[in-house]
């Protein structure tokens, strides 16, 4: 059942190295900013979700900030700013003879784009930070850290990238990295679901919007189940201290293990929303069936939430003690949500009308008809 478990989790996840080279190689006891008068940055991506972020706090600190992508994605955003445009499929020459202090690497998913930019740019940088995913280990079924095995593939060529291959795609492209630069010069962080304002994927988003609306509203499994997030402006926040005190090493990057649970989302989307439902609370096998029926290319009935218990659990958490004691910081889930709803407010109709997660208005009055019948 191996299988099913990772593909569930990367079915849900999808959207951010054989060996762990140690959390907390480079980075001193106490992790005061290091001073820097200037740093300059490349960043291969920056217009998607996380990429702005990482952006604006580089400059908030006063560094020069560099982008290369294919200008296909908010291209509009930081008009004052160096737009190098190419493409990691062989389209690289723009970066060619060009020197920057630190590589911030949050587009990179086939492990010979990957390989390519980190040959390219080894040379001519002194640091580069690899965003991986939490979907990389091969295991969901205990707590997980830096060093739990990672999914491997049997076909190491493939560049197919589906729910099963995901995961052990990006562990080889921190290979990679760590191959073109040594294991001192490069950070890789394996965030787990990434949320906040600006999520196109809307997978934690729509907890409070479909709270928002009121009336009876499904919840899967148990209040006590386990969910780990990590805000986007944490995970922003910390991937700069990264590159700017050079701290290397992985780092699994998440809320506190077991301080989050789905009866505490309940609450904070109420306590947010200023909005009362009526929960019911499903079972697992329920919650998991209606997730199969969703349409392709949303993100889940239930999004971010996994089953605890039967054979398709993921009753792992992942341990992000390392990253915290480097200096993450990880916001109330409650102001994630706050600044969510803010966000989503100014948005246009068009985009709103149609979560890209959870149930649509007409699947969810079905469920809950079922679930009164079987359950009556």
């Amino acid at each position: 059942m191996k299988n099913n478990r990772r593909e569930f989790i990367k079915a849900s996840a999808l959207g951010a190295a054989a060996l762990s080279t140690g959390a907390l190689s480079l980075v001193s006891s106490t992790p005061a900013r290091a001073a820097q008068q200037s740093l300059d940055v490349l960043i291969l991506g920056g217009t998607g979700f996380i990429g702005p972020h990482m952006a604006r706090e580089a400059l908030r600190r006063g560094y020069s900030v560099t982008l290369f992508n294919r200008g296909r994605t908010n291209n509009t955003l930081f008009p004052d700013l160096e737009k190098i445009k190419g493409d990691r499929n062989n389209g690289l020459d723009g970066l060619r003879g060009r020197r920057w202090d630190v590589v911030i690497d949050n587009s990179g998913y086939l492990p010979r784009h990957v390989r390519d930019s980190a040959a390219l740019l080894a040379p001519n940088v002194s640091h580069y930070l690899f965003v991986s995913t939490a979907s990389v280990y091969e295991s969901f079924t205990q707590d997980i850290d830096e060093d739990s095995a990672v999914g491997t593939l049997a076909d190491k060529a493939t560049e197919e990238r589906t729910a099963a291959t995901y995961g052990p795609l990006k562990a080889l492209c921190e290979t990679a990295v760590r191959e073109e630069l040594g294991d001192e010069r490069t950070t890789v962080l394996r965030p787990t679901y990434i949320c906040g304002p600006g999520d196109h994927t809307d997978r934690f988003t729509w907890w409070p919007v479909r709270t928002q609306r009121g009336g009876e509203m499904l919840w899967p499994g148990q209040p006590v189940d386990h969910v780990q997030i990590i805000d986007v402006r944490d995970f922003a926040n910390f991937t700069i201290d990264c590159v700017e005190q050079r701290i290397a090493g992985t780092y699994v990057t998440a809320t506190p293990e077991r301080s989050y649970a789905m009866g505490d989302l309940l609450a904070d989307c109420q306590a947010v929303t200023a909005s009362s439902v009526d929960a019911t609370w499903v079972g697992e096998d329920f919650a998991l069936a209606a997730s199969q029926r969703m349409p392709a290319g949303n993100w889940g009935a239930f999004p971010v939430w996994h089953p605890q218990r039967g054979n398709q659990a993921m009753g792992a958490q992942f341990i992000s003690g390392n990253a915290r004691e480097a200096g993450l910081h990880n916001r109330p889930v409650r102001e994630t949500i706050r600044d969510v709803m803010s966000w989503w407010a100014t948005l246009p109709a068009e985009r709103t009308s149609v979560p890209k997660a959870g149930l649509p208005p007409e699947y969810e009055a079905e469920l809950i008809a079922l679930w009164h019948k079987d359950h009556a």
